[in-house]
């Protein structure tokens, strides 16, 4: 062979070796998005995570995308739970409880991150907020209750609260806890009013309209399917409805003090982008938003014939007009 043609050869070889190599460190990252269900709440956080991820160089030109939904029911949370475990995806990202719950159950060694998910530790999901001790972590939306109970008194005296919500659902239940835990510091007594079934709702609400001078609506999917229902009936009593759920607002609760769930997508998706860039996901500590939104929706207040202090008007967040 003359030494030109050994030459040539040997570029070639080394152009492919160099390409073969070059393939490789391309090569696209797989990660699995499950979602518990339709509502917007979880649709906007996914959307932050996905911005910031894209932000950070792990869009869907370097990222193959595999994004489900479980629609609100348990047994498909648990189906897909199973199937991204044995997909082999180098990250798994949860949008709320009900979703990373049986993820977390299932994957033990790959990333999980999640998003929207109220009390992780409570949950089970994580050992402590500062560190999961395990290979989760992500972002919460919770919100400090003493802090929405005194807001809402800034509206009207509020002396009874009837709190919606449904047992078994981890998050709805951590609410009322915690809600029941500032009794006394807040002077407002609470009224649990659990919802086990949608149908149950127009009856039920007869009977806490005169027992309550106001309505918490928790993060229940039933309450979540019944907002509208739960509005309508409240405001006909002139009963101040309040949430600490963004798009319950949209959908007709009177007052409410809010964690935006695109800003909650967009931290849980800074810490995705840690694990991406090595981090072991026990050294990213769990975070809620510091900055929370007051959001009044003025078209329920006139309905309800319930007069919002102009001082405190002025000082939300989001006004619904």
């Amino acid at each position: 062979m003359s030494i030109f043609r050994r030459v040539l050869v040997t570029s070639a070889a080394a152009f492919l070796i160099a390409g073969f190599f070059s393939v490789e460190a391309r090569a696209e990252k797989k990660i699995g998005v499950l979602l518990w269900s339709e509502e917007g709440r979880y649709s906007d956080s996914k959307n932050g995570i996905m911005e910031q991820l894209k932000k950070s160089g792990f869009g869907e030109d370097t990222v193959k995308f595999t994004v489900e939904n479980a629609g609100g029911n348990k047994v498909k949370a648990a189906e897909f739970a199973q199937k991204f475990a044995a997909a082999k995806f180098d990250m798994v990202i949860g949008v709320g409880t009900s979703a990373v719950v049986p993820l977390a159950r299932e994957i033990k060694t790959v990333p999980l991150v999640f998003s929207m998910v109220y009390d992780p530790v409570d949950a089970k999901i994580a050992e402590d907020w500062k560190s999961s001790g395990n290979n989760t972590t992500g972002a919460s939306p919770r919100v400090p209750m003493a802090r929405l109970v005194n807001t809402l008194k800034q509206i009207a005296p509020i002396k009874k609260l009837a709190v919606l919500y449904t047992p078994g659902e981890k998050n709805s239940e951590t609410q009322l806890k915690e809600i029941q835990a500032v009794q006394d510091e807040t002077q407002v007594k609470v009224v649990p009013v659990p919802l086990s079934n949608k149908q149950e709702v127009t009856s039920i609400m007869s009977e806490v309209t005169g027992a309550a001078d106001a309505i918490y609506l928790s993060g229940s999917s039933i309450v979540g399917d019944s907002v509208a229902a739960i509005v309508d009936i409240a405001a006909k009593a002139k009963i101040i409805t309040v949430t600490h759920l963004d798009d319950f607002m949209d959908k007709g609760v009177l007052l409410g003090v809010c964690a935006n769930p695109y800003k909650v997508g967009s931290l849980a998706g800074e810490k995705a982008v840690k694990v991406l860039k090595g981090a072991k996901p026990s050294s990213i500590p769990i975070e809620s938003l510091k900055n929370l939104d007051v959001i009044v929706n003025m078209k329920t207040a006139k309905a309800g014939q319930i007069i919002i202090p102009p001082a405190f008007l002025k000082s939300a967040t989001k006004v619904i007009e």
